[in-house]
């Protein structure tokens, strides 16, 4: 099975490094980065979707993403 997960955040070093977690956790790049000026902060945020495939495991929608291993 492969699952999904959208990592968002402000564009500073705390997203490289969630993003940076996510692959040393086994977790691919999914797509190409988004950005986006969100006005109601003045910042730039930025998103990347990241899959894995994990196997022998049935989906349980009440089992955190990052759970499954």
């Amino acid at each position: 099975m492969m699952i999904y997960r959208f990592l968002s955040g402000d564009d500073d070093s705390a997203f490289c490094h969630k993003v940076t977690k996510a692959l040393s956790d086994g977790w691919l790049l999914y797509g190409a980065p988004h950005y986006v000026f969100d006005a109601a902060t003045g910042k730039m945020r930025c998103g990347q979707a990241v899959t894995k495939d994990v196997e022998d495991q049935p989906y349980d929608p009440d089992k955190k993403l990052v759970d499954y291993v």
